[in-house]
């Protein structure tokens, strides 16, 4: 049985959970607010980007793998951590270019948390 070390992984489940209900909500928000004009003008386009964002919520699934000590639980983490990351990277272009710099903030704060996350994971158990 692995043993599972919760003081860091409760942390990172914490931040994993309440990003992936973000996306979700965000996501929601806008659509419900007629505010994805891409879904007209680049609906392939737009379309994909959601589902590379929806599939970064197996988020959830690896921090539960982790916490319940299942063996590949760490190697979902990573994956969907890189995932996120490189969409960390990639959305605040679209805020920034309407001028909407709280979400480039947000972004930037989110990148740094999930950047720390990935280190935390990455070092090792002491004792």
């Amino acid at each position: 049985m692995t043993v599972v070390n919760f003081s860091i992984t409760v942390p990172v489940n914490f931040f994993v959970t309440v990003y992936s209900i973000g996306i979700i909500g965000m996501w929601i928000v806008f659509y419900a607010a007629g505010n994805i004009p891409e879904l007209v003008t680049e609906p392939v386009r737009i379309s994909m980007h959601i589902l590379a964002e929806v599939i970064t919520i197996m988020l959830i699934i690896g921090g539960i793998f982790i916490l319940t000590g299942i063996k590949w639980g760490k190697e979902i983490y990573f994956l969907s951590m890189g995932m996120l990351i490189y969409t960390l990277i990639q959305s605040p272009g679209y805020f920034i270019e309407t001028k909407d710099y709280g979400l480039v903030i947000m972004f930037g704060v989110m990148l740094v948390v999930a950047i720390l996350m990935v280190v935390k994971m990455l070092i090792p158990k002491k004792g």
